[in-house]
């Protein structure tokens, strides 16, 4: 395919077949350069300049057809890696046309520059030999100056436009004897660079020989003529100047491809949205210090649970979904200085210069958030699109982009974990503590590796006389920099991960074998905290046997406590490991009761032997007199356990007057700081653990 598109516009010796073998290595290393990583777009313009310096690739429309047959080939046939999206890809082999664009640019030039220093040789040495050989040298000049393909232009110091050749001509859109009566000193346009005209009258005054620049010509026709113009001044014999000599090539093909490689590297191929590339080179523009710009503001916006639109309904209809959500932040800002970009997938950021202040930007949060409320249609469905927008909002200077996506996403999950539908203003505190999850979340595995995780023991005590019934296992955490971590700090982050499974396993093992090592003849019975994740994990039943059978112990020395919260709603299937468990001997505690707001008459489908009331519902018997209402609510759950043969444990004891009534009210165990803080194994053999 390649070789049918450059072999028309070579000027080679080469057959086709030949031509076929020198290109195929040029293909590989365009495919190997996509796949690369770190990825860079250099082999590209190097493979630019060979088709040019080797295979003599010059004509002006071949540029175009190269390029598409790069990106089929790249896109369609090279293929992509598992690591690389689709999006990525295509921003990839854009890059690389980007690239190949430039080489093909940089050699044409090349070429064109040894065109134009022959030419204006040719022009120096034809005004020089005027006075010694007038005919023979006007006949040489007058071959190179009509043949050129490039425009050549004399002007006297006036800027009077002397003599002008085909090429020019045509590309101004005048006949030769119309380019005789222009002036150069009229051809200003508004996108002129800033020094062109200074470096003009410089050489106008004599001080510079020569200069190069990229200037835009207005055509009568109204379009616009980019050209790499090159004008030198021609001395007359004195050395005083005498001529200006303009060489002209027409790049404007070349400016409107690239102004298109360029948009379609930078913008949002689904939305036509600035990317992320565009986003990120404006907000490191607006942060960079002495740009001009005082204060910026930034929404970082994610759709609420647009993953369940594409798998519900279909990528094609999220499609839809996210270019009618572009739509509609756009037309909350209409102002210059607003950028609204999609950066993912359901990622979208609206950037605001110099705001008048945080008000500003949460005003316009709430349009954002207004827009998106009336529901869009797609394809004759009606979907209600939710957000969650983070707020940055600060002077220019003080932060990195890094630091300000950061905390913009932090924000925004900080707006969704409370609800969505709603915004958040970024508040460092937040972002300290998510910071910090995030450090303890990455510490978590090598934690247990390096048996930085120990446990304490908490004894239950028999509120009939008082002895230890038992122990709950108590996880702790003994962090290289924060120090002592108690559970509250990092068993959610370990739930969340999926690391609970293997650091409930140790807990488990560490326990069952702290209990045989206090005791020489029957263990005490332990209490370990089972999480949801454990719960449904398949291998809990098993692996609790081993355990058990590893340590020669009995499964009624172990008691699982799992929350009352995790068994709301489960069904046969989720509570069956529970169930087996239960009757080879295990006992079940319900954790945490009264918080879950289960049915009561759920209780007696429960494998559990024990209710664990939760705390709260106990504090009222703490002061004097006890609060009725808790009196009356703890009487009737015993009651209601005793009934159903459970029996009743009680958290938080903390006084002796609350230990007597829970005492008076028929509960059977309790633990708290009144009877003991949980302790080391060592502090808990020495106080509690019965001897044989």
């Amino acid at each position: 395919m390649w070789s049918r598109t450059v072999y028309p516009a070579t000027q080679t010796s080469l057959s086709r077949a030949e031509l076929e073998d020198f290109l195929h290595p040029l293909a590989g290393k365009l495919a190997e350069a996509l796949h690369a990583y770190p990825f860079t777009p250099a082999p590209g313009r190097e493979v630019g300049e060979v088709l040019v310096k080797e295979a003599h690739c010059t004509s002006p429309d071949a540029l175009p057809h190269i390029l598409g047959v790069v990106e089929s080939y790249l896109v369609l046939y090279a293929g992509t890696p598992d690591t690389l999206g689709v999006d990525e890809a295509r921003s990839r082999c854009s890059r690389l046309q980007h690239a190949i664009a430039a080489g093909f640019t940089l050699a044409v030039q090349e070429r064109t520059l040894a065109e134009q220093e022959a030419l204006s040789r040719a022009a120096l040495a034809a005004q020089t030999a005027v006075e010694e050989a007038l005919h023979a040298s006007e006949t040489r000049f007058r071959a190179v100056f009509k043949d050129a393909t490039i425009g050549i232009g004399i002007a006297d110091m006036n800027g009077r436009l002397r003599d002008a050749n085909g090429a020019l001509a045509r590309m101004f859109g005048h006949s030769e004897e119309e380019m005789r009566r222009r002036n150069i000193n009229d051809w200003v346009h508004p996108d002129d660079a800033p020094d062109v005209w200074r470096l003009h009258r410089e050489l106008a005054a004599g001080r510079r020989d020569h200069f190069r620049v990229e200037k835009p010509y207005q055509r009568p026709d109204g379009t616009v003529l980019w050209t790499n113009l090159t004008v030198s001044l021609l001395r007359d014999a004195e050395g005083e100047p005498r001529y200006q000599l303009a060489l002209m090539e027409d790049i404007t093909e070349r400016r409107l491809l690239h102004l298109r490689l360029r948009y379609e590297a930078t913008h949002d191929e689904l939305t036509g949205l600035p990317n992320r590339t565009l986003f990120a080179e404006r907000l490191d523009r607006i942060l960079t210090p002495g740009n001009g710009v005082g204060r910026f503001g930034l929404c970082y916006l994610d759709i609420d649970g647009f993953k369940t639109v594409n798998d519900s309904l279909g990528h094609a209809v999220g499609d839809q979904l996210l270019i009618a959500v572009g739509e509609r932040l756009q037309s909350c800002t209409t102002a210059p200085a607003h950028l609204v970009a999609r950066i993912g997938g359901d990622e979208f950021v609206v950037l605001m210069s110099d705001p008048e202040g945080t008000e500003e930007v949460t005003c316009l949060a709430r349009a954002l958030l207004a827009a998106l409320a009336t529901p869009i249609s797609v394809d004759g469905r009606e979907l209600s699109v939710r957000a969650s927008i983070g707020i940055v909002e600060g002077a220019s200077g003080e932060l990195e982009p890094a630091e300000v996506l950061r905390s913009a996403d932090i924000t925004m999950y900080r707006a969704k974990d409370a609800g969505g539908n709603r915004y958040e203003l970024a508040d460092p505190d937040s972002e300290a503590r998510a910071i910090d999850r995030h450090s303890l979340t990455n510490r978590l595995p090598a934690a247990l590796e390096r048996d930085e995780f120990f446990l304490e023991y908490q004894p239950l005590i028999r509120m009939s006389d008082g002895r230890v019934d038992g122990a709950e296992a108590l996880v702790r955490w003994k962090h290289p920099v924060h120090g002592r971590l108690g559970p509250d700090r990092f068993i959610p982050l370990a739930e969340h991960t999926g690391l609970i499974v293997p650091l409930g396993r140790w807990v488990l093992e560490q326990a069952v074998a702290q209990t045989c090592a206090w005791s020489d003849g029957d263990p005490l019975r332990v209490n370990v905290n089972l999480s949801p994740r454990q719960l449904h994990h398949p291998d809990l039943v098993p692996d609790t046997i081993a355990v058990l059978e590893s340590a020669g112990v009995e499964p009624s020395s172990l008691c699982l406590e799992v929350t009352e919260s995790a068994l709301i709603g489960a069904d046969e299937d989720e509570l069956k490991p529970l169930w087996q468990l239960a009757e080879i001997g295990v006992d079940i505690a319900l954790d945490d009761f009264g918080t879950g707001y289960s049915n009561l008459a759920n209780l007696r489908k429960l494998p559990a032997t024990t209710l664990k009331l939760d705390r709260s519902f106990t504090q009222g018997l703490q002061q004097h007199p006890a609060d009725p209402v808790d009196l009356t609510f703890v009487e009737g759950i015993v009651s209601l356990a005793h009934a159903l043969g459970l029996a009743v444990t009680v958290e938080g004891v903390e006084t002796e007057s609350q230990a007597d009534q829970l005492r008076d009210l028929g509960c059977d165990t309790a633990q708290g700081w009144y009877y003991a803080r949980p302790s080391s194994p060592g502090e808990f053999a020495k106080d509690w653990a019965p001897t044989g």
